[in-house]
């Protein structure tokens, strides 16, 4: 058993050794600490990965793990020695840096190691005893003054880039000095602080990966990931945390008597819970960041990670982009709450909360306060502007954000130098300390949440314009259509009294009205709805031609229909496609005069209908044509709104076909439709409505 803690133990330590070592490596930029490091590193994965394989196959110690521990101390000792070496002149001990001494010393054990051990082979001999055991102890006690050398030597303002280290590989050598000092006392190692010692070994790691990502001349670009970090010492507490609560519910079972086994489940159970517990607390993972942030790393944030990190807080698709934004924000530094206001009208007004149930109140756009933020653009710590409000230039906070209990920040939301509004954070989980680092941060965080929400009120704005545009161009349409129909009735009550006898024009007169009131209503339907209650249907072409050349019948000219292709079924909507061909023969009409002549012809070219409209009136110029004649509300006329060509060819467009015109000033005007007829689609469907109606 002991065994196969003493192959773990060292396995470890080996497999850490060897990761530093590449990293150290890839990392490397030709300096010699980088070089000097990655080596000793590399020898002491050797050495551990050596004593790890002798475990596995039934040996403790021998010659290579030996002379392999004496090389890896060797180097640790060179590493120390060139690392001080700028130092010579601050007064430290000579004797130290007296290369001859120490190779003597690590040439005395070498050589009274092989001679014990392969010579003599005998570990029981006094040489062996000096070599071994005495000797490693004068060692451990020259690697322990060389770390307190190197960090008493190192200027104050220096000491943040090599103290990791000088904990680290004075750990090693306190241990060995540990380890061999009990060896030299009862003359032989100890089994169980042997096999401790590659875990020993391996905590050093870390440590060392800290200090060389600190210094540049032990390393140019090695980064240890704050995550990483974080997720090791998590993982490292929590398995130290449950090795402590084994060996108390192990005291437990040893002294409960026959209560032992019932207290170690119960007490072992609490522990885990409690564990849990800390595990997934905001306020324990907020500060052991914080810490980590502190004494590891001379900036407090990983900025590619806290960037990435609020861009993707920020552009998640789904509502509430205003809880999003205060999370964005109050994540950077550790605040469980928040709440958004942004500017309405002349007030800035709360707009959405984070977990901020107290958070109520308005801000007059300007007062003193929003004036402030706009021109200065701080981030405004409360507390600090309670205490001394000098530092604020006399700033007084609104009474509303007094009143909230736990306010603790006012971060600026600045878009193009104008303040969209601001967050207010409350206290943070642990102690943050505001210094510029952070309040950049803050600002610069405000301004990225600023351009999305102002992307997002810019949308909804854009949405509702929509609506309106929409709702507008439908009103212009049904505007137009009540003209038409107007204008019919007016010609109907100008024709009554002229012909009012007439029995042909009283049925004629009876029809116009019915159509027009069904028309009406329609339009009314559609006006409430929003759209038309008939969709797309078969439709005869030679019935809708007939009805529209015929409801155009009281006025001068009168159009006059040719069918030269009969029998053509077309799907679209009866009435929006009578109102494009009633609107081209009223436009012919309307530029023909009395005395011209409006034609109306329908034929087929391959799968297409072709629906002609000529006249032989006033004529259009091709710059009219081009430029204005499609645009809405471009019109000639004085009682026009220029939407009915432009609804005709929307509509047109819509069932696959195109409109086209040609015109010549003085000699008169064609519009050509032409539409796809859907071939058996069209005459199928007509068939099943027939079949469906009989």
């Amino acid at each position: 058993m002991v065994v196969n803690v003493i192959a773990v133990s060292y396995g470890i330590a080996a497999a850490a050794f060897l990761l530093l070592t590449l990293l150290l490596m890839t990392s490397w930029r030709g300096r010699l600490h980088g070089l000097t490091l990655a080596v000793t590193s590399g020898a002491t994965a050797l050495w551990a990965g050596i004593v790890s394989w002798q475990a596995v196959i039934g040996i403790q110690l021998s010659l290579w793990s030996d002379v392999l521990e004496l090389a890896r101390d060797a180097a640790w000792t060179i590493f120390m020695l060139l690392v001080l070496d700028p130092y010579h002149r601050n007064g430290a001990a000579r004797l130290l840096r007296s290369r001859a001494t120490l190779a003597l010393l690590y040439l005395f054990c070498i050589a009274g190691t092989i001679y014990t051990r392969w010579i003599m082979r005998d570990t029981e001999t006094a040489a062996y005893f000096l070599a071994n055991f005495v000797g490693r102890v004068v060692i451990a006690v020259i690697g322990m003054l060389l770390v307190e050398q190197l960090y008493r030597s190192t200027p104050q303002q220096e000491r943040w880039a090599i103290k990791f280290a000088c904990l680290g590989v004075g750990g090693l050598f306190v241990y060995d000095f540990y380890l061999y000092s009990d060896a030299t006392l009862f003359r032989a190692l100890n089994t169980e602080i042997w096999a401790a010692r590659g875990m020993v070994n391996a905590l050093a790691v870390p440590l060392i990966a800290v200090s060389a990502a600190r210094n540049p001349k032990w390393s140019l670009d090695i980064a240890v990931s704050r995550r990483m970090i974080f997720q090791s010492v998590a993982v490292f507490g929590a398995a130290l945390y449950l090795l402590l609560m084994a060996v108390a519910g192990y005291w437990l079972r040893f002294f409960g008597g026959s209560w032992g086994a019932v207290m170690q489940v119960t007490f072992f159970a609490g522990a885990l819970a409690l564990l849990i517990g800390i595990v997934f607390s905001g306020t324990v993972r907020s500060r052991l960041k914080v810490f980590i942030s502190k004494n590891f790393y001379n900036y407090n944030y990983d900025y590619r990670e806290e960037w990435l990190r609020l861009t993707r807080t920020l552009s998640t698709k789904g509502p509430g982009l205003g809880e999003r934004a205060i999370q964005a924000i109050a994540d950077l530094v550790e605040s469980p709450s928040g709440a958004l206001w942004l500017r309405n009208g002349d007030r800035y007004t709360l707009e959405t909360r984070w977990h901020m149930a107290d958070a109520a109140g308005a801000e007059p756009a300007d007062s003193t306060f929003c004036v402030f933020l706009q021109s200065r653009q701080w981030v405004v710590d409360l507390d600090e502007l309670r205490d001394d409000p000098e530092k604020y230039e006399q700033l007084q906070a609104p009474e509303w954000l007094r009143g909230l209990a736990r306010g603790w920040l006012v971060v600026p939301l600045i878009m193009h130098d104008e303040l969209l509004g601001f967050v207010v954070l409350s206290q943070p989980r642990s102690p943050i300390r505001l210094n510029w680092e952070v309040t950049d941060l803050l600002k610069i965080a405000g301004n990225q949440a600023a351009s999305y929400l102002a992307q997002h009120q810019a949308a909804q704005a854009l949405m509702v314009a929509r609506q309106f545009e929409s709702f507008n161009r439908m009103s212009t349409f049904i505007v137009h259509d009540l003209k038409n129909l107007i204008f019919q009735l007016s010609l109907l009550v100008t024709n009554a009294e002229k012909h009012k006898d007439n029995p042909e024009f009283q049925k004629d007169m009876m029809g116009t009205l019915d159509n027009s009131v069904k028309k009406m209503k329609l339009l009314l339907h559609k006006l409430n709805s929003g759209d038309s209650i008939e969709g797309a249907a078969p439709l005869s072409l030679d019935k809708l031609l007939t009805q529209a050349v015929a409801l155009k019948s009281q006025f001068e000219p009168q159009p006059r229909l040719e069918l030269v292709d009969s029998g053509m079924v077309l799907l679209a909507n009866w009435g929006r496609m009578e109102r494009v061909v009633g609107h081209l023969i009223q436009n012919a009409i309307e530029a023909s005069g009395r005395e011209g002549t409006v034609a109306v012809r329908l034929r087929r070219q391959g799968d297409n209908a072709v629906i002609e409209v000529c006249d032989n009136g006033i004529g259009m110029s091709h710059e009219f044509i081009r430029e204005r004649l499609f645009k809405p509300f471009e019109t000639t006329k004085s009682a026009g709104m220029g939407v009915g060509v432009f609804e005709s060819r929307e509509y047109i467009q819509e069932l696959g076909g195109r409109l086209d015109v040609a015109s010549i000033e003085g000699a008169g005007t064609t519009f050509t439709i032409t539409l796809p007829l859907n071939g058996q689609r069209a005459a199928q469907s007509e068939q099943e409505q027939q079949e469906e109606s009989a």
